[in-house]
């Protein structure tokens, strides 16, 4: 009974994690234009790094350990990522929005094969 009820908690905690995950990218509107993407990167290039370094003081406070001094994150160049980022985007749209049609042509390729060599 107990390991139901705790596979059920598991699995509303990771629904709850990717629903609020999809609401985030919807509600910043991340798949839209590329400027709000990037004004949304450059928001969380300024907001995450001093949130991580309070959040380890409190982790230190709490429980008496002490964490090293990590490495500062790299600087990526947007411009460049950006385009990259989006030709992957596009490219990974593309081949979903053309599958189906490409699995019924490699199934019928395939059946007329087997057909052929069954004789």
């Amino acid at each position: 009974m107990v390991a139901r009820v705790w596979s059920l908690m598991r699995f509303l905690i990771k629904g709850s994690v990717a629903g609020g995950a999809v609401y985030l990218v919807y509600d910043q509107e991340l798949l839209g234009p590329s400027d709000k993407s990037e004004a949304a990167l450059r928001k969380a290039e300024e907001v995450v790094p001093p949130a991580m370094y309070q959040f380890s003081q409190y982790v230190c406070q709490q429980t008496g350990l002490e964490m090293p001094k990590l490495p500062a994150s790299p600087k990526i160049n947007l411009p460049n990522f950006r385009d990259f980022w989006n030709s992957g985007i596009m490219s990974v749209m593309s081949a979903l929005s053309v599958a189906p049609t490409k699995a019924r042509e490699y199934s019928k390729e395939g059946w007329e094969y087997v057909k052929e060599h069954a004789k």
